[in-house]
């Protein structure tokens, strides 16, 4: 196959060449020829010396133009490409996760910029959030199907990130309708997840190691208090660990009664209260009743949404950090995570450590946390390790 050619400016190719996965606008020569390519556009990406850099999708509306599918000049980027990378990420998971409920593909880390696939067994939810790869969906479609056989893939087109690239947002459904909330299985637990209406794909799966952390401490633990507990992850894992009272907070009322509905499948209601509430208000007010836990964890959505909020998103885990620790008993345990990949670790420690000295509060972190390995990192793209978490231990 014939590609599109596009080429950098002199000197600009060193980080592509040393395996980024991105090339921004600036770094291309925007000539006639190249601004005319469809976008989406899958084309060869040369240095100004002409030296091959690889195969990757283009498009010339977005900052982030060019998205590298390949170091290497393949002759097509089609069905067959497809499932050997589908089959290589699946034999990865299956090693390292139990039951086939997981992230299947974790965008560039698995080397398919763009894309987003969750498996809850035999239902599929994928995110397009490229114009490279929702060009690319037939040849994907085709490939999902014979390496994985789904009886249901819904199509959850409706993130931001869609709009940057000049695509419309939307949510699909092809193969059998699927049952709503769907089951899904986690560290012997049954949760439920809403895949067509929830939060991103329906399910977390990038806090299941961290479930499994937290309600280690949770044993016989007199009270534990969950917030932004979604549908319940964090809260179930501590309540089946043996914990005697588990408190959910979230603003969400579908979330909240997809939690209620998997503490009672798991016969775990007489342990689980769950308040539908905005959380820093319920903090207040159980600062002001001088409550104590013995766990306390904050898994809030991201403060940081890009790099202008990095001051005000800071302030936000600062200030969440000072009031969760206000509520935490004495030798008592905080968990508090954030999921913004500009909200770079060593920031997010020292934005907590101060949320603790705000609160009188000295500990120490435990264990510093990351996303499950079925959200692997790339190496070359820091912004792929978005998901970072503290466990402390609290003194007074």
């Amino acid at each position: 196959m014939t590609y599109p050619t596009i080429r950098l400016h002199p000197q600009k190719h060193r980080r592509v060449q040393g395996g980024h996965p991105w090339v921004y606008s600036n770094e291309i020569v925007m000539d006639g020829a190249t601004k005319s390519l469809p976008r989406g556009t899958i084309a060869a990406f040369y240095a100004h010396d002409k030296k091959f850099l690889g195969i990757g999708n283009f498009n010339t509306n977005c900052l982030i133009a060019g998205r590298i599918l390949t170091p290497h000049l393949i002759e097509d980027i089609g069905e067959d490409w497809f499932v050997s990378l589908l089959e290589n990420a699946l034999a990865l998971r299956e090693k390292i996760i139990a039951e086939p409920f997981y992230r299947l593909i974790h965008a560039e880390a698995d080397g398919l910029p763009g894309l987003i696939i969750d498996r809850f067994d035999d239902a599929l939810c994928v995110q397009l959030n490229t114009a490279g790869m929702e060009r690319l969906w037939p040849a994907l479609e085709a490939a999902l199907h014979r390496v994985l056989k789904p009886r249901s893939i819904v199509l959850r087109n409706d993130s931001f990130a869609r709009e940057i690239e000049g695509l419309p947002r939307e949510t699909s459904l092809i193969g059998e309708e699927i049952e709503t909330p769907i089951h899904v299985r986690e560290n012997g637990l049954t949760y439920f997840a809403d895949l067509r209406g929830g939060q991103k794909t329906g399910w977390y799966f990038d806090q299941r190691d961290n479930h499994a952390l937290v309600a280690a401490y949770a044993k016989n633990a007199e009270s534990v208090l969950d917030l932004y507990t979604h549908a319940g992850g964090f809260a179930l894992a501590a309540a089946k660990a043996g914990a005697k009272k588990v408190i959910g907070v979230d603003s969400s009322e579908p979330a909240l009664a997809l939690a209620q509905q998997a503490a009672a499948h798991n016969k775990l209601s007489s342990q689980c209260d769950f308040v539908r509430a905005d959380v820093f208000e319920d903090l207040e007010r159980r600062i002001t009743a001088k409550e104590k836990h013995d766990i306390v964890i904050a898994d809030p959505p991201a403060f940081v949404k890009s790099r202008k909020d990095i001051s005000s998103g800071g302030r936000g885990y600062r200030k969440l950090a000072k009031m969760a620790a206000s509520i935490t008993k004495k030798n008592g345990f905080l968990f508090i995570a954030s999921c913004s990949h500009n909200m770079e670790l060593p920031t997010f420690i020292e934005q907590v450590a101060a949320g603790l000295n705000d609160a009188k509060r000295t500990g120490k972190i435990l264990h510093t946390c990351f996303a499950a390995p079925d959200h692997p990192i790339h190496p070359n793209l820091p912004e792929s390790a978005y998901l970072k978490g503290l466990l402390i231990v609290l003194r007074d």
